[in-house]
C-alpha cells in the first residue's frame, strides 16, 4: 500500500486529537513519581494510548458517516467522500483500538488498558450518539476526553491516585471553553447534521453558552494549583499556570463579549496551546525545583 492509499485512513485517525491525547497522557505519567522511571513502558503507553485513540476516531467516523456528508466541514472526510467504504472504516478502527488496548494490557498493566477501553467505549458508544439527543454532550464527551492522563498516571503507577482525579478535573473542566468555541464556530453545520450542541439549542445570543464558557474559564485556574496543594509541583508551576489560565479566562471574555467567530477560533487555539505548555511547566518545575 502506498504513502497515497494510506491518506484516507490516516485522516480517519484524527492525528490533532491524537496529538492532544499522548500530550495529557504524558503529564500524568509524568506527575505520578515526577520522573520518568523506565523510558521504555512511557513509550509504549504513549503509543498504545495513541492506537486506542486513533481507532476511536476511526469508529466515530464510521458512525457519523451519513451525518459527516451533511456538514461543510466534515463532507470531503474519507467515508462521505467515498474514498474508503463504511466496512474498511470500521474494520481499521476495532482493529487500531484492539491493538493499542492489548499493547497496554500487554506491556504496560491491565488497569491502563481497561482505562484506555472505557474511553473509546464512552467516546465512541456513549458520547457520539449523545450528541443527537442532548446539549449535556459536551459534558459526558468531557469524561473520556479526561482519562488519557489518568491513565497515564496508572501506567507509572499501577493504581489511580488523588493526583490522577485532581489531573481528571482539570481536563474536564478545560475541555469546556475548548468544545463550546468549536460547538459555536460550526453551529450552522451542526444543526444542518441534527446535533443538539448548545450553541444550536441556545438563544441567538448564546446567552446559556456563553455562560458556560465563563463558568469554567474561572474554574480552570483554583483547578489547575491543586497539584501545589498536594505536593506533586512547586511554585513555577503554579506561576505558570495562574498566566496559562487567566490567558484562556481573557480570550474567553473576549469571545463571550463579541461572540465573533475570530474570537471563537482565538480562543480554540489558546485552550490547544494550554496544554503542552502545562507539561512544559510541569517537568520544568519538576526538574529544576524538585
Amino acid at each position: 500500500m502506498s504513502i497515497a492509499d494510506m491518506g484516507p485512513y490516516i485522516s480517519l485517525m484524527k492525528l490533532r486529537i491524537g496529538l492532544l491525547v499522548v500530550v495529557t497522557t504524558a503529564i500524568g505519567y509524568f506527575m505520578a513519581r515526577g520522573q520518568i522511571e523506565s523510558w521504555g513502558t512511557f513509550a509504549l503507553t504513549l503509543f498504545g494510548t495513541f492506537l486506542s485513540s486513533s481507532g476511536a476516531a476511526a469508529l466515530n467516523n464510521y458512525l457519523e458517516r451519513d451525518i459527516d456528508a451533511r456538514m461543510y466541514r466534515t463532507r470531503l472526510r474519507p467515508l462521505p467522500s467515498g474514498k474508503l467504504s463504511a466496512t474498511q472504516a470500521l474494520m481499521f478502527g476495532l482493529v487500531l483500538t484492539l491493538l493499542g488496548v492489548g499493547l497496554l494490557c500487554w506491556q504496560v498493566n491491565l488497569l491502563t488498558g481497561f482505562l484506555a477501553l472505557l474511553t473509546s467505549f464512552l467516546y465512541v458508544l456513549v458520547y457520539t450518539p449523545l450528541k443527537r439527543v442532548t446539549w449535556l454532550n459536551t459534558m459526558v464527551g468531557a469524561i473520556p476526553g479526561a482519562l488519557p492522563p489518568v491513565g497515564g498516571w496508572a501506567a507509572a503507577e499501577g493504581s489511580i491516585g488523588a493526583g490522577a482525579w485532581i489531573l481528571f478535573l482539570i481536563m474536564f473542566i478545560w475541555q469546556q471553553p475548548h468544545f463550546y468555541a468549536i460547538a459555536w464556530m460550526y453551529r450552522d453545520d451542526y444543526r444542518a447534521a441534527g446535533f443538539k450542541m448548545l450553541p444550536v439549542v441556545d438563544s441567538l445570543e448564546g446567552t446559556r453558552t456563553f455562560r458556560q464558557v465563563m463558568m469554567f474559564s474561572w474554574a480552570l485556574i483554583p483547578a489547575s494549583l491543586l497539584p501545589l496543594w498536594f505536593g506533586s509541583v512547586g511554585w513555577l508551576y503554579a506561576f505558570g499556570a495562574i498566566v496559562l489560565g487567566g490567558s484562556v479566562l481573557m480570550v474567553s471574555t473576549m469571545f463571550s463579549r463579541s461572540k465573533s467567530i475570530a474570537d471563537a477560533r482565538r480562543l480554540l487555539r489558546t485552550t490547544i496551546v494550554y496544554l503542552p505548555l502545562m507539561l512544559f511547566l510541569i517537568v520544568a518545575d519538576v526538574q529544576f525545583f524538585g
